[in-house]
């Protein structure tokens, strides 16, 4: 027999499962394979699928538990929150019913399952859609919301799981400033922050105006401010530290400056490349430990490797792929990243940090220990004007601290945080 097609929905019930059962991220899922046979259209829709329902797994698993007594196998559930998502977001019920069946019954160790899942995905039709919209906001994982409310507050951290609930629109950075008014006007954008144009129905990117042509890339809002921070940095030696998939290298390039893009991966830096040969920008790519890494530099810009919890808006699976258990091990690396670059510093030198952590201790916390260690830094004085930015992002150790639910009648942004520090001799 036959192995069924892929569809969009198998595709998605595959990579829920592995992100649930494995801990593995969409991304990683997408580089090996798992799409491998589906149209761009149909990529493009299992991607979707699979994020909004890890986005609302807490209330698809709430709607369920009230018709089954028990939950199935873990695919088994995966279809019938799959399904629940989508019957109570607008879709046909019988065409998603009729998939979720076929889904079960066309694998061996969940056939068993079929007429319970069409029985229960029936009553979901009928009552799901009125439930759905009074359930309380999706929470993130206690693992990761306790020691968010630690930091922010239980009103703060809901409205970032607010913003976390939507689908977020799409940012890009245009290479050249004195296009940003046109090209926000021909692809029906919004200039936000300043500089960045934000899309809300983009459609598939690779077909949008400009960008085989190379006039623009994809990069959130918040991502791209460590960079517009600097000012004029033309002529100026940069070392971009950590740089994959390359959004800041291009910023720097499109501004004049002199860049060596370093990262550890040189998988990941094949992206880097490419996206410099489609811009028609130059850098010096080199695969390397930063640690490693010897030279002077008038600029640093160092996007330290981190928890990435700011990001959870734009990807969904971070909080079922990682459990905090690691991350001190992240907050020393920092630090040491940190050291080095700024022994790479030419005297009154900038070195740029950032990291899209919501987590103090990958930001503020890092900063002001860096400041206690390296007596010949100091934070320097950024002009903010023109880039919308409230005055509450401003830090007491003088960074600043983006969170997901500024600009949340827009869509939000990457939680991020940014220090720029001067060094003195």
């Amino acid at each position: 027999m036959a192995a069924p097609q892929k569809t969009a929905r198998s595709c998605a019930v595959y990579m829920m499962t592995q992100i649930l059962s494995e801990g593995r991220l969409m991304a990683e899922l997408s580089q090996s394979g798992a799409m491998e046979g589906l149209s761009p259209a149909d990529r493009a829709r299992a991607q979707r699928l699979t994020m909004d329902t890890l986005r609302a797994l807490e209330r698809a698993d709430r709607i369920l538990s009230k018709f089954m007594r028990k939950a199935p196998p873990l695919y088994v559930q995966n279809v019938m929150r799959l399904a629940t998502m989508e019957l109570c977001t607008g879709g046909d019920a019988h065409g998603i019913v009729n998939d979720a069946v076929n889904l079960v019954a066309g694998n061996k160790r969940a056939q068993a399952f079929k007429g319970m899942v069409n029985a229960v995905l029936r009553k979901v039709a009928d009552k799901g859609p009125q439930e759905w919209t009074i359930l309380r906001m999706p929470r993130l994982p206690k693992w990761l919301r306790a020691p968010l409310v630690s930091a922010y507050g239980p009103e703060k951290v809901a409205q970032f799981e607010a913003v976390h609930f939507q689908s977020p629109p799409l940012d890009i950075t245009v290479k050249n400033n004195a296009h940003l008014d046109e090209l926000a006007e021909t692809l029906d954008g919004e200039i936000i922050l300043g500089g960045s144009v934000r899309l809300k129905n983009p459609g598939q990117v690779s077909t949008l105006p400009g960008f085989d042509a190379g006039d623009w890339w994809v990069q959130d809002a918040a991502a791209a401010l460590p960079v517009r921070l600097l000012g004029d940095i033309a002529g100026k030696t940069v070392l971009d530290i950590c740089a994959a998939p390359g959004g800041k290298t291009m910023q720097l390039a499109a501004a004049g400056a002199q860049v060596t893009a370093l990262d550890v991966s040189e998988h990941r830096l094949k992206r880097v490349h490419e996206n410099l040969e489609r811009t028609d920008l130059k850098a010096t790519v080199i695969a390397q430990n930063a640690l490693e890494h010897n030279g002077s530099y008038d600029i640093i810009l160092l996007d330290a490797p981190c928890s990435a919890t700011g990001t959870i808006r734009r990807h969904p699976d971070l909080p079922y792929s990682k459990d905090g258990a690691k991350f001190t091990q992240l907050f020393q690396l920092q630090s040491d990243l940190i050291d080095h670059a700024v022994s790479l510093l030419n005297p009154e030198g900038l070195l740029v940090y950032c990291t899209c952590s919501l987590f103090p201790d990958e930001g503020e916390c890092q900063i002001e220990d860096a400041l206690v260690r390296h007596k010949n830094m100091a934070p320097h004085p950024v002009n903010y004007d023109g880039l919308d930015i409230p005055k509450e992002c401003l830090t007491q150790e003088g960074g600043l601290r983006i969170t997901p639910d500024l600009l949340f009648d827009k869509g939000g942004l990457d939680g991020f945080y940014i220090a720029v520090l001067r060094k003195n001799s």
